[in-house]
């Protein structure tokens, strides 16, 4: 007999009142192999998008505003409801909003309108009152972009009760170690909550794999001859003393160890959305 499936009715309205989910979400390297596109993260976020706002939530999302992003296509799903109370907040690092001149976020600010607003951060993560009317900037140094990156995320930290994490990259990134490991790690420091949405593989399943191994060995590891990046490894390797130090990794989420368990392997948007939703009714609403 196979485990469980949760329901999917949604959480009664506001009972996430005044509750804050931060969500971190980027490409996996493992869709090809898994047959999966980014129409499926797309899907995923706009079921967690209708679970958490209608519930009375609020989103929160560390991004960027350019058309056709995640960005957009959240507030495209934000318009279905009935929400006109800014439950989406699109945090801003440093570089991402010194790059864009006063009239291109002028143009974001419209868009968001009534369904969200922008949070811009300064370079050490502390909110600005607004953006830096002082003209486009992109010559940033990787030094810089890795704090502005690390700010951000301390700041979604600090500021959300709990989070969900789908996907992530294990190269290319800006930062000093892929933004989904700097992101729990930075939770598992502050005791917060997480939701690992392991099925789309990435570096979400790294740390599934490193903090509950027998949740993420549905998954073989790819012998592809590719060499680990060594600040991957160095982030896993801190993410577990961390859960050993503090004896807290995360999975204190409101679900049961087969829901977790389940939530590691599921890439059904509709599943994904009902057991995080199901976590969150248990665990923010007491």
């Amino acid at each position: 007999m196979g485990p469980v499936k949760p329901r999917t009715e949604l959480l009664p309205a506001d009972a996430l009142n005044g509750k804050r989910l931060g969500i971190s979400v980027s490409d996996s390297p493992d869709l090809d192999r898994l047959g999966l596109t980014e129409t499926h993260f797309r899907m995923t976020l706009g079921e967690l998008a209708r679970t958490v706002v209608i519930a009375g939530g609020n989103l929160y999302y560390g991004g960027h505003l350019q058309p056709g992003g995640l960005t957009s296509f959240l507030i495209d799903e934000l318009h279905r409801y009935s929400r006109r109370d800014r439950p989406l907040k699109v945090c801003l690092a440093w570089t991402v909003h010194r790059g864009m001149n006063a009239e291109q976020i002028a143009k974001q600010q419209e868009f968001l309108g009534l369904f969200g607003e922008i949070h811009f951060l300064a370079r050490d993560g502390g909110r600005l009152d607004g953006p830096v009317n002082e003209g486009a900037q992109t010559d940033f140094s990787q030094e810089e972009r890795a704090q502005a990156l690390t700010g951000l995320r301390s700041y979604l930290t600090d500021n959300t009760d709990a989070r969900i994490v789908i996907g992530g990259k294990r190269t290319g990134f800006e930062g000093a170690m892929p933004g989904i490991i700097q992101e729990v790690m930075l939770s598992l420091e502050r005791r917060q909550p997480v939701f690992l949405s392991g099925g789309f593989g990435g570096a979400t399943l790294d740390v599934i794999g490193t903090l509950r191994p027998d949740h993420a060995d549905w998954l073989p590891k790819q012998q592809d001859g590719a060499e680990t990046d060594v600040r991957l490894l160095d982030g896993l390797k801190r993410i577990s003393e961390i859960a050993v130090g503090m004896d807290w990794d995360g999975f204190e989420n409101g679900l049961t160890n087969e829901e977790n368990k389940l939530l590691a392997a599921s890439y059904r948007p509709s599943e994904i959305a009902a057991l995080v939703g199901r976590g969150l009714g248990k665990l923010l609403t007491v």
